[in-house]
């Protein structure tokens, strides 16, 4: 099991919430998916086959891409 956190400017709202943890919790693999509209962090605990990877590409599809560095 592996847990990350993520920074996304684009959670603005409730509604980005609600379709972050929605489109999140779809894949395979992940266990639980926890978003703040306050903080911008969203806490995703996944395990196989979710990967990193899957789930960074999954946020930038549903136009939710996570700030790096």
């Amino acid at each position: 099991m592996k847990t990350v956190t993520y920074q996304i400017p684009n959670i603005n709202c409730n509604h980005c919430v609600h379709t972050v943890k929605t489109e999140l919790g779809d894949l395979k693999g992940v266990l639980s998916v926890d978003a703040s509209a306050e903080t911008k962090n969203v806490v995703i605990t996944f395990d196989e086959p979710a990967t990193e990877e899957q789930i960074i590409e999954t946020l930038k599809e549903i136009n939710y891409p996570p700030q790096v560095g």
